[in-house]
């Protein structure tokens, strides 16, 4: 056996040792049953969305929040129309929502958005005026008692929820195919299982719900290129208690642009990094402490498989040089790094097929795309390894990604049946 198959070797049975405990995760995910909550309470929401130019999109949002079964008198729509240079601010008024604008193109990105949207809040409304907020984007469409589901599990004692994350248009191409899977998997196999096992689960963008009591000590404070993740983080080393509503269903438009796709995972690789850098000591020494092993559960999802992935690609990428720089057989040498490529396929093949069987009634594209973008699933997050090494070295900045489609909760459904 090579030295390179030695390392190759070693790097898989440290992913096997790290990931095991998610073996586990899909069993108590299929298996396990949710205990039947407590009566809920209702309680006073803002529903805030920051948008830059979604005059395409945001009116189909505010409307399916409009049409919640959520007591109307206890929702207020609240939208940051962020550095807009179209009629986002104007659509959203026409559908009902107050609007608030910000000029500002040296602090850019949602968090610094968020900041200057609860300041008006609390100059307009008070800092008690709402109980909790709901933190949606503009390109959202929201099952009609999403809403009503979250405050289901914020009423038994979750300061922070979030919801299933599914997609308008899974079936477009396998990019937008690969998002929608990814975040099917998180919702079914990682935040299932933490809410079934009682260790906290973790905020993916969009469509979670937080108690107002979080803010009182300093307003929004997250500002990293992925403020989602630096948001769940500081909150899991403060012992907060953060659950998952699997009946809160929204809908999500992917990238179906490569190019779109480098440059949004791009921002969340480096969110990723940024993460780490800030909080990953406190995270290591909370791992042996009481509750520990959500931050265990954090901490290999935010940053030491990305190490151990551009580690892995770096060494395989270099040792191929060396080894075809040294006279060595390519024939050889291809063939030791395309076991290594079929076996990473394979694996993520039977992850992106679990999630598809079990997720199959949710998926809403015909059934030949299903099966279809199962093969493509492993294409596309393998393609993260290149990003990823990127990230480290390239400054990356926030960016709008452009949405399109203004689809209504009935234009998704229509869409499982062509």
């Amino acid at each position: 056996m090579t030295v390179l198959e030695w390392i190759n070797y070693i790097l898989g049975a440290l992913f096997a040792l790290m990931y095991i405990y998610q073996g586990f995760y899909m069993i108590v995910s299929i298996l396990g049953k949710h205990k039947p909550q407590k009566e809920a309470v209702l309680h006073r929401i803002g529903v805030l969305i920051c948008a830059r130019n979604e005059e395409k999109v945001i009116g189909n949002l505010i409307d399916s929040v409009k049409m919640q079964d959520y007591p109307a008198e206890y929702l207020q729509v609240i939208v940051c129309a962020d550095n807009c240079t179209d009629k986002t601010a104007e659509v959203c008024r026409e559908h009902g929502a107050v609007v608030y604008e910000r000029h500002n193109l040296e602090k850019i990105g949602k968090g610094f958005a968020l900041d200057e949207l609860f300041r008006h809040i609390e100059e307009d409304y008070g800092k008690d005026a709402f109980q909790a907020y709901l933190i949606l984007d503009a390109d959202n469409i929201l099952e009609n008692n999403f809403v009503t589901e979250l405050n289901k599990t914020f009423s038994n004692g979750y300061s922070i929820v979030t919801g299933y994350r599914d997609s308008k248009n899974f079936g477009d191409n396998w990019i937008s195919a690969g998002y929608s899977l990814q975040f099917m998997r998180e919702a079914k196999f990682l935040n299932n299982p933490r809410m079934l096992l009682g260790t906290a689960c973790a905020v993916s963008g969009t469509g979670f719900m937080f108690d107002a009591r979080l803010l009182k000590d300093g307003g929004w404070k997250w500002f990293l290129l992925t403020e989602d993740t630096e948001f769940t983080v500081h909150h899991a080393l403060k012992g907060e208690k953060m659950g998952y509503s699997p009946n809160a269903i929204l809908y999500d438009e992917q990238p179906t642009s490569f190019r779109t796709s480098i440059t949004q995972r791009m921002r969340w690789a480096k969110g990723q990094v940024q993460v780490y850098g800030r909080y990953g000591w406190r995270l290591f020494t909370h791992m042996f402490k009481r509750g520990g092993f959500a931050c265990y559960d954090l901490s290999v999802n935010i940053f030491y498989t990305f190490l151990l992935s551009v580690v892995s690609m770096l060494y395989n990428a270099v040792t191929l040089i060396v080894e075809l720089a040294l006279g060595q057989s390519v024939l050889g040498v291809l063939t030791g790094l395309g076991v290594v490529l079929a076996t990473v396929y394979f694996g993520m093949y039977m992850m992106g097929l679990l999630t598809t069987i079990t997720e199959w009634k949710r998926i809403q594209t015909p059934v030949y795309k299903k099966i279809w973008y199962t093969f493509t699933f492993p294409i596309f997050m393998m393609s993260y390894l290149p990003i990823a090494i990127c990230a480290l070295f390239v400054r990356v900045r926030w960016k709008p990604i452009d949405h399109t489609k203004a689809h209504s909760l009935e234009d998704i459904y229509r869409q499982a049946k062509k």
